[in-house]
This record gives C-alpha cells, sequence and structure tokens, in this order.
C-alpha cells in the first residue's frame, strides 16, 4: 500500500497514541506528520497532503466529523479513517457520509489501521452480532443520535432528551457502553 514516501496525517489528542501510533506507522514505512487539534491538522494537510489520515472522533476542542470535510477540501484523495473510543452508529454512519473510508473503535493497533486504510469495499462476510444491544447501548446510540441532529449542542440535545444539561454532559464524558 505505501511508498517510502507515502504521508500518513495522525490526528489525535492523545498524545501517548500518536506517540505509539506513529512509531509503529514509520517501521511499516510512512512518513507520519501528528496533530493534536484542528488548526495544526489543517496547517499539516495544506503542507504536506498526505495521502492517508487517522482522525480522532472526539478531539480537545472540536469534532472530527467537523474537521472531516474541511480536510477532504484541502487534500481530496485523502483516505480518513476515523478512530474513537466513544462509538456509535449515529457518528458511523455520518463519518462515512462525510467522506471517511472507515470508521475503527479504540483501541485498535497498527495492522487494523493499516487494513481499514487500504480496504477500497465493504465486507459482506462482516460478523454480525447474535445478540441485539442491550437497553443501555441502545440508550447511548439514542442520545448520540440527537446530539449529531442537534450540531453537538449539548443545551439543545438534552432539551430535546428531556434531561438537565449536567446529566447529559455526565452520560457523554462516560465510555460508550458494551454491546
Amino acid at each position: 500500500m505505501q511508498d517510502a514516501d507515502t504521508r500518513l496525517l495522525i490526528i489525535d489528542d492523545d498524545e501517548m497514541f500518536c506517540h505509539v501510533l506513529s512509531r509503529a506507522m514509520t517501521r511499516r514505512g510512512f512518513e507520519v506528520n501528528v496533530a493534536h487539534d484542528a488548526d495544526q491538522a489543517m496547517s499539516l494537510a495544506r503542507r504536506h497532503r498526505p495521502e492517508f489520515a487517522t482522525l480522532d472522533l472526539k478531539l480537545e476542542q472540536s469534532s472530527g466529523l467537523k474537521l472531516l470535510p474541511e480536510l477532504l477540501e484541502v487534500v481530496p484523495a485523502c483516505r480518513i479513517v476515523v478512530l474513537t473510543g466513544y462509538s456509535s452508529i449515529a457518528t458511523a454512519v455520518e463519518a462515512i457520509k462525510l467522506g471517511a473510508v472507515n470508521y475503527l473503535c479504540k483501541p485498535a493497533d497498527a495492522e487494523e489501521i493499516l487494513i481499514a486504510l487500504g480496504r477500497e469495499q465493504g465486507d459482506p462476510d462482516a460478523e454480525v452480532a447474535d445478540n441485539p444491544p442491550s437497553i443501555n447501548r441502545i440508550a447511548w446510540e439514542h442520545i448520540q443520535k440527537v446530539l449529531q441532529e442537534h450540531d453537538g449542542n449539548i443545551s439543545a440535545t438534552a432539551r430535546a432528551l428531556g434531561m438537565h444539561r449536567r446529566t447529559l454532559q455526565r452520560k457523554l464524558q462516560k465510555r460508550p457502553v458494551r454491546r
């Protein structure tokens, strides 16, 4: 997939994750640049024109979903994989609609990311869960969907869900419930 000068941009506010992934991808032949926020990512994208990028969904000061179309405007051919520890069906669908080539839940290792960056088509043999999601998982998915509908606005989402804003903030700070 990569030549010696294939450029990869890693966009994540977790410095340790960036360090580990950067080393792993450099060993695999990528020229790696790392950005910890949206401004830095846009600057590096303009300067280095990466062929590939990993993009954290939940950056410290912004949303990866908002940054995704901006990156593709600057580098239209860039293959972007969205990575997140806060996965939901709503954000996965939006990421793909906005131009990501794949969406992975953290923790994802370098091999999984390489495969995701290189996949051209969907996998009809993908594993389908035997059990339906838990009620807590369904609630998490619903919150994410409503949050997405309100463009990440916590207050508007809380009003739409009929809950106190601080309660919603506490729920959003937690990791998603496992299926």
